[in-house]
């Protein structure tokens, strides 16, 4: 009798266990990131232009003939972009973006990507921004092999043979960090940079040498400045409400 009712009993246990519903757990009932949204009617711009002052660098010459297909595209060879700036000396290749001021935010991530060529046996763009967890799509549209070899401090370190147009390649960048060297290992003028944010207010600039970051919240921040050759600069503004800041940098030459 005690067997049968222990029998019994089991059964029952196992009904309400199997016909009931399952607990919920923590990550069940995990709440929504709170993203910041920023009031688009105090929302504050910056603008402005980055100045090369003295003797310009004269660019390098780059010869391609080690690889055939590469010296083809750019017969007499190609000039060095590590130093690009008009007669003005409006440098172009800077990174800007907003080093402090936003801690504590969380932005909503992005939906798009951000593109990587190698193109003409040289990485199009040389200087670039990119969010943090966003996708980078690396392509190759050349007729030879390059490879792509990003350096960070702050993330992981990858190293990827692409060939002749073979299917793009996607990366993601987990933490901030600014700049990644980025290299090809089967052609060693091959460089670029990348610079990764946890924000959207960056800005790479043009053959024009300006940039501007625009929607920003007002507040007190640092702006930070990057090139490869003149290293960091940086420099605190205060954006008042609705309000339209210019900041410029200037970098010495030789």
């Amino acid at each position: 009798m005690a067997r049968a009712t222990l029998t019994l009993l089991a059964a029952g246990l196992c009904l309400c266990n199997c016909g009931g519903k399952k607990p919920e757990t923590t990550a069940e009932t995990k709440a929504a990131p709170a993203y910041f949204k920023v009031d688009a009617s105090t929302a504050a711009n910056l603008s402005g232009k980055v100045i090369l002052r003295g003797k310009r660098p004269r660019p390098a010459l780059i010869r391609m003939d080690a690889e055939s297909a590469c010296a083809q595209m750019h017969k007499g060879g190609v000039l060095s972009e590590e130093v690009v700036a008009d007669a003005g000396g409006l440098l172009a290749n800077v990174f800007v973006w907003i080093k402090t001021g936003l801690e504590g935010k969380t932005f909503e991530p992005p939906t798009g990507t951000i593109r990587l060529d190698q193109n003409g046996c040289m990485f199009r763009p040389r200087v670039l921004g990119i969010r943090t967890g966003q996708t980078l799509v690396v392509a190759n549209s050349d007729p030879v092999t390059h490879n792509v070899h990003p350096m960070p401090k702050d993330n992981r370190e990858w190293n990827q043979g692409q060939a002749a147009q073979a299917p793009n390649l996607e990366r993601r960048f987990a933490r901030p960090e600014v700049m990644i060297p980025v290299k090809c290992n089967v052609h060693a003028w091959m460089k670029a940079y990348i610079g990764v944010v946890d924000h959207p207010y960056f800005a790479v600039t043009g053959k024009e040498g300006t940039f501007e970051l625009r929607g920003l919240p007002p507040g007190d921040y640092t702006v930070g400045a990057w090139h490869e050759k003149f290293g960091a600069q940086e420099q605190k503004v205060t954006l008042a409400l609705a309000g339209s800041q210019a900041v410029d940098f200037i970098f010495s030459g030789q």
